[in-house]
């Protein structure tokens, strides 16, 4: 598995990220699951929580720019 660019944008966005995370979640607590894709479905839900993260980081990033400074 390679590790992505940081400076790259994703491809996926912050509301795609969110559903899928969502239904990876819906997922895992339906049980009845093997081992190996409860493993696999945490993996990808990791993923995409970091993904999410990065946009809400970026959102902040552009409201704190754009705010008005105290001067």
């Amino acid at each position: 598995m390679s590790t992505p660019d940081p400076a790259a944008e994703p491809t996926q966005t912050y509301e795609q990220a969110r559903e899928e995370l969502a239904d990876v979640v819906r997922r895992l607590e339906a049980g009845g699951l093997t081992l190996e894709e409860s493993l696999g479905l945490w993996e990808r839900g990791e993923q995409l929580a970091e993904l999410c993260q990065h946009w809400l980081d970026r959102a902040r990033e552009r409201l704190a720019a754009a705010a008005p400074t105290d001067t």
